[in-house]
């Protein structure tokens, strides 16, 4: 059997995996629940369970996993060749070098990116706090509405860069939120909901008008500079490398990948760090979670993400502060999306302390 044979083998029959798996979850079907609406958004994080009493509801994940995480693709990415030798031209594996090389300049240009110090420095009544409830809500919004977790790294990206350089109440950061994520709808999606839809999500809190009014205001705020890396772009590279040595890719890895990121967006520190930075932190962060005995980096991983251990500590241990729940431990929203079995329950995981020679040179430890 050649080898192209047999890749094809194996794709089919990875592909036959992945059907059972969405099989599985076309089955799942959410409670029906009434919507609470966010309302002015509060800094007293004791509040936030009465402020958001779920957009869907606790079996939420149930109704928009399917496609939203990555599970349609988990076999597939993982199988990517990343130095190009890939049978898939999907994956314009011939141009996979040049294309992360623009990625990694986009992700630095100054106009793509939000001040890491913004709420200090521009802003007057918008707080921490409110920020990461209303991320939060968003990642509700996201499931009921089915969209690609792309459209919500990407909604975040613009809320912080529109609060970079515009002074804004907190009575008007909930439009700020679905007004954002209207655009990275319309960036991302095939289908992106109506503009309705989202004055439904806030029970009319904003009219159709007040929404297309800041959807304008954002456009030319950011003066039409939409497209940009997100964590969840090299997040995707990044765990092909890291399943490159393995048999079988492993879903608890990529899983958890997913589940951490996802909670770097709650995090206000997290800013300041490139998005590839993130990224690696995280890979990091979930193979260390599988096998704490085992050093989560390798040389693969340095030489492909160009970052060396010490260089992610920082960022390594506030995401694992994140899972460990001792940020942001009141926001619920990415816990329970995460924390169901076809998942593998990646959010119930926890971790040991990271041994100090983890930071160190691969090769010392």
């Amino acid at each position: 059997m050649t080898g192209q044979e047999n890749c094809t083998r194996v794709t089919r029959q990875a592909t036959k995996r992945a059907a059972s798996v969405m099989g599985v979850l076309d089955t799942l079907q959410p409670f029906n629940k009434k919507r609470s609406v966010l309302g002015e958004i509060s800094s007293n994080l004791v509040e936030v369970p009465e402020k958001l009493k779920s957009v869907a509801n606790n079996n939420k994940v149930k109704k928009a996993v399917k496609n939203k995480i990555g599970i349609k693709d988990a076999k597939f990415e993982s199988s990517i060749d990343i130095d190009g030798d890939s049978y898939y031209p999907q994956m314009c594996s011939a141009y996979a070098s040049d294309i992360y090389r623009y990625l990694r300049n986009m992700e630095i240009e100054t106009k793509r990116r939000p001040l890491p110090n913004y709420i200090e420095k521009v802003q007057k009544d918008v707080t921490v706090t409110m920020r990461a409830i209303l991320v939060d809500w968003l990642v509700e919004v996201a499931l009921e509405y089915k969209l690609h977790a792309d459209t919500l790294y990407l909604a975040v990206l613009y809320i912080d860069r529109y609060l970079s350089i515009n002074v804004l109440n907190r009575q008007r950061l909930q439009l700020l939120g679905i007004s954002s994520m209207l655009i990275a709808s319309k960036y991302e999606e095939i289908t992106p909901p109506y503009v309705d839809d989202f004055c439904d999500i806030t029970d009319n809190t904003y009219t159709k008008k007040e929404v297309v009014k800041m959807e304008a205001d954002v456009l030319k705020s950011l003066k039409f500079e939409m497209g940009n890396p997100t964590v969840k772009t090299f997040l995707r590279k990044y765990n092909s490398v890291a399943q490159e040595t393995q048999k079988m890719p492993s879903l608890k890895l990529q899983f958890l990948g997913y589940y951490l990121a996802e909670l770097s967006l709650l995090d206000y520190e997290c800013i300041k760090f490139l998005p590839s930075l993130v990224a690696a932190s995280v890979i990091f962060m979930a193979r260390f979670t599988i096998n704490s005995k085992m050093h989560p980096w390798s040389s693969a991983l340095q030489q492909y993400s160009g970052y060396k251990p010490s260089d992610l500590k920082e960022c390594v241990l506030i995401i694992q502060e994140l899972q460990l729940k001792k940020r942001g431990c009141s926001l619920m929203a990415i816990r329970e999306k995460y924390a169901h079995r076809q998942l593998k329950n990646v959010s119930e995981l926890t971790t040991p302390e990271i041994p100090v020679c983890f930071f160190a040179d691969i090769k010392e430890c």
